[in-house]
């Protein structure tokens, strides 16, 4: 009886510990958004906590991103959180209190700067399945 409980207490702590982590993206998978631009997802990355706790970060690939594209960006980030992110999050331990979404003209790894590269971000709260907006 004691090895099992043992068993368990490690099952379920490798699974806490790689619950956290980065986790991978599906190859090649790609989201049309309203502005009709066709993005890839980068990585989502959960290990890494934001000002408001658990943060899940949902990194995109906006090729031909440029500065004057902000506004729409801003609208498919909010498209993209209440139907793409915010379905992806659920399970998560622990739960974001906080999700990100980046968009990115070239793939810049986590955490890096590129002042050459543009991208926008943005943050929002997750509230009874939608995705509300906060200032980042």
């Amino acid at each position: 009886m004691r090895r099992a409980s043992i068993l368990h207490v490690v099952t379920f702590v490798a699974l806490a510990a790689t619950a956290g982590c980065q986790e991978e993206a599906p190859a090649g998978e790609t989201i049309s958004v309203p502005s009709g631009r066709t993005l890839s997802l980068i990585d989502v990355i959960t290990n890494a906590r934001g000002p408001a706790g658990a943060t899940a970060r949902f990194r995109f690939l906006a090729p031909g991103l440029n500065a004057d594209d902000a506004e729409a960006a801003a609208e498919d980030m909010q498209a993209l959180c209440d139907s793409f992110a915010i379905k992806r999050i659920e399970g998560m331990v622990p739960a974001p209190q906080q999700i990100v979404i980046s968009f990115s003209s070239e793939v810049v790894p986590f955490g890096e700067a590129a002042p050459g590269v543009v991208q926008f971000f943005e943050s929002y709260r997750p509230e009874n399945g939608t995705c509300v907006w906060e200032v980042f």
